[in-house]
């Protein structure tokens, strides 16, 4: 917008002035009604020459018609024109108290301004030697200044447009008078200094609802219905909502958890919630600082978990799903657990190189302590999400526009087994093409096939103390159940699967790009 006034501009309006003027016009207005009624009057007593007659008379009677038209013509130009500077009186004063309050928090809380008077963006200079709290603080009183100074500009914007507009009718009626004739000129150029006004964009329209619990593959038909800026509009204004939405795209996904990232940093107090924050941030940096591109693709604070992929889950040829065991959390593990999604990256693309993988780590359960571990709790209610995770990502793909469907693989390990196992009981089929079992102490099925997939692996070894003693039924370590074998050392110990010296990690790179005889 050209010539657009600043905050301490708007700030200095002075709005009683030009109400009082608003008031003046309207007792102008007022005062022309019962003037056109004498005028009417005299006109008539003309037309019955009863004090003119002649031609005279009649020019004069004509004469005052005309102007009684012209009164009628000035009234409702003025009675337009006067609406729209009463609602340009009521955007003056908004504008003006939001503008001295963007000020005035912007003064209280030490938030430099730039020469608009909008707060600058924190850029790492005066925050940086902040204390934490103090950080925080400054990072609430610029967003909060800087949404006053927003809404101030867009109230002068309004003003500005209705003043200029109320000049539009007078304007026709200064050009029909000529020269001398007066209009709101000096109104609109003390109000607006340099340049005319032109109005902003209007704002996209709103997204549809939220499809809510209908499923992933409802959340993927309704993502693919929105334009571009609609999806904009989603990502920024229902980040928790869109950040744990199975079937969106990952880039989506990640774009929202970023910004929840961000938020809980600066607002979580100490403790298990801003330490778990603080792992997933100190993740992000170093996977993204060694060039291996993340997508965040759950965070959830509050319920201690986070899911993150290493490579793009919305194009990756092969994608597998890393489901890890008991004693698993965010905040002690995440670093470990994705670097064995990262060997596993690197040991698929050994077994077919060029091939686009990408990796994902999925906390997206409680997992038990040790003493849950011999229960079954965890995993009833780890099932539902893992199912629902599995299928928003064949959801995601699925969708117009999407890249082809990829290979899945799950990678279960220890209790995570059971967890995949208690998946595959949800309504529908298990969306993954693999399911590796490695050091499994059951599934609760029968046989391989109860699992869903059409390729079922396994891994154990004798020196695998929780393999051998399983508790929660069949599995790999049962001659009967089904699965393929994959190698192991004697002497490998129930942590040791993802090791690169042992011949398990190669082996599973093999099962996610597709290359492993299924048997």
């Amino acid at each position: 917008m050209t010539g657009a006034p600043t905050l301490t501009e708007v700030a200095g309006w002075d709005v009683p002035l030009l109400r009082g003027a608003v008031g003046t016009l309207g007792l102008v207005i007022q005062r022309l009604v019962p003037w056109r009624v004498r005028l009417d009057a005299v006109g008539r007593q003309f037309g019955g020459a009863e004090c003119w007659s002649g031609p005279a008379g009649t020019a004069a009677a004509a004469a005052l018609v005309e102007l009684s038209a012209v009164t009628s013509r000035v009234r409702t130009a003025l009675d337009a024109a006067s609406g729209l500077l009463a609602a340009a009186v009521t955007d003056a004063a908004e504008a003006q108290h939001l503008a001295s309050a963007a000020l005035s928090v912007a003064a209280a809380g030490g938030v430099p301004l730039d020469s608009t008077g909008k707060p600058l963006p924190e850029a790492g200079g005066p925050t940086a030697v902040l204390p934490p709290g103090d950080r925080a603080d400054r990072r609430l009183t610029t967003a909060r200044s800087g949404a006053l100074a927003d809404e101030a500009l867009a109230a002068a914007t309004r003003t500005l447009i209705a003043v200029h507009s109320a000049a539009e009718p007078v304007g026709r009626l200064r050009q029909a008078a000529g020269p001398g004739a007066v209009g709101f000129d000096d109104l609109t150029a003390r109000l607006a200094p340099v340049g005319p006004i032109v109005p902003p964009p209007p704002p996209p329209p709103p997204p549809p609802p939220l499809p809510g619990d209908r499923g992933p593959g409802a959340v993927a038909t309704w993502w693919a219905g929105l334009s571009a800026a609609q999806q904009r509009a989603v990502v920024a204004t229902r980040p928790g909502k869109v950040g744990g939405l199975d079937g969106l795209p990952g880039w989506a996904r990640d774009l929202a958890n970023r910004r929840l990232l961000d938020r809980s940093l600066g607002e979580l107090p100490p403790g298990g919630a801003r330490d778990m924050a603080t792992a997933v941030a100190a993740e992000v940096r170093h996977r993204e600082g060694a060039g291996q591109p993340v997508r965040l693709l759950q965070f959830d604070p509050a319920g201690d978990l986070v899911s993150l992929s290493l490579g793009n889950v919305d194009t990756a040829a092969a994608v597998a799903l890393l489901v890890p065991g008991i004693r698993t959390t965010p905040a002690d593990d995440l670093r470990n657990v994705t670097d064995d999604a990262a060997d596993v990256a690197a040991a698929a693309t050994a077994a077919a190189p060029g091939l686009a993988v990408a990796t994902v780590v999925w906390l997206g359960y409680r997992t038990p302590h040790l003493l849950g571990a011999p229960f079954r709790w965890a995993a009833d209610r780890a099932a539902p999400a893992l199912d629902g995770a599995l299928d928003g990502l064949a959801a995601a793909r699925s969708a117009p526009g999407a890249a082809p469907p990829p290979r899945t693989t799950v990678l279960a390990h220890s209790y995570g087994t059971l967890v995949t196992g208690r998946a595959a009981r949800q309504p529908g089929r298990l969306a993954a093409d693999a399911v590796v079992l490695l050091g499994s102490p059951g599934v609760e099925g029968w046989t391989a096939r109860d699992l869903e997939a059409p390729e079922i692996y396994g891994a154990w070894s004798p020196a695998d103390l929780v393999a051998v003693t399983a508790g929660f039924g069949s599995g790999p370590t049962d001659p009967w159940f089904g699965d393929v074998e994959l190698p192991t050392d004697p002497t490998q110990g129930h942590a040791h699967y993802y090791d690169a010296d042992r011949p398990t990690l190669a082996a599973i790179g093999e099962v996610v790009a597709g290359r492993r005889d299924p048997g």
